[in-house]
């Protein structure tokens, strides 16, 4: 994960005391994802994890109607501030994962979880960190997420998620298809280390997550259909 982008568009709320994840190169190689999908008017759309609400608000201004989720109360509070300053209707919800939309279905699903491996076994509950911040393999978002998306998806809908390679891409394949979606990579993309896993970089040699020196991260970006 790298901290060096700017916000695919502004102005932008970034929340209270630099709590809310501000949009990087992860939001930026998925909002390029978003951008082929195309979701059109009348179609729903879930931005699942939506920090300042960027992706909901590049769906809303295609016409789709978008709802977005987040555990953070403070995320919420941006997106939906973002929401305002953008004028476009998005339902801001707060949230466990699918929990609050756990009774509709969605044409698309877009996601930013957390996904860099830390050294606590149980990821933050708040703070900048409850943003990236994923368990000692990376996965304690990506997993739930992998096994709830395709009960929530129509039949034809899609799932667009990013994520590190540090955190297995092929464990997310294997999921999704296990699970009856037609999953591969659409995007790839190197970014150098941020400050985040700069310093802990010796403790991901020490689990064997990447080589001794290497300093460069493959973000990807996985779009899983519900073909029947």
């Amino acid at each position: 994960m790298t901290y060096t982008s700017q916000a695919p568009r502004a102005p932008w709320q970034v929340g209270p005391a630099g709590e809310v994840y501000i949009p990087q190169a992860d939001t930026h190689l998925l909002a390029e994802a978003l951008e082929e999908a195309a979701p059109c008017t009348g179609r729903d759309v879930l931005d699942l994890c939506t920090g300042t609400g960027v992706l909901a608000l590049a769906a809303a201004r295609r016409g789709a109607r978008v709802s977005a989720v987040d555990s953070s109360p403070e995320a919420v509070a941006t997106a939906r501030a973002n929401s305002g300053l953008d004028g476009l209707p998005v339902q801001v919800l707060r949230g466990d994962l699918f929990t609050p939309v756990k009774d509709r279905r969605f044409d698309l699903i877009v996601s930013n979880p957390p996904y860099v491996p830390a050294p606590d076994r149980r990821p933050p509950d708040r703070g900048r960190a409850q943003a990236w911040d994923a368990g000692p393999d990376g996965r304690a978002v990506l997993d739930p997420i992998c096994a709830q998306a395709p009960h929530m998806l129509r039949p034809g809908g899609a799932l667009l998620i990013v994520q590190s390679a540090l955190c297995g891409t092929a464990r997310t394949l294997t999921q999704l298809r296990r699970r009856g979606l037609d999953a591969a990579i659409v995007r790839r993309r190197q970014v150098p280390f941020g400050p985040v896993l700069r310093s802990r970089a010796d403790w991901l040699e020490t689990r064997g997550l990447i080589s001794p020196g290497e300093s460069m991260e493959e973000l990807v970006i996985i779009r899983a259909e519900r073909t029947r």
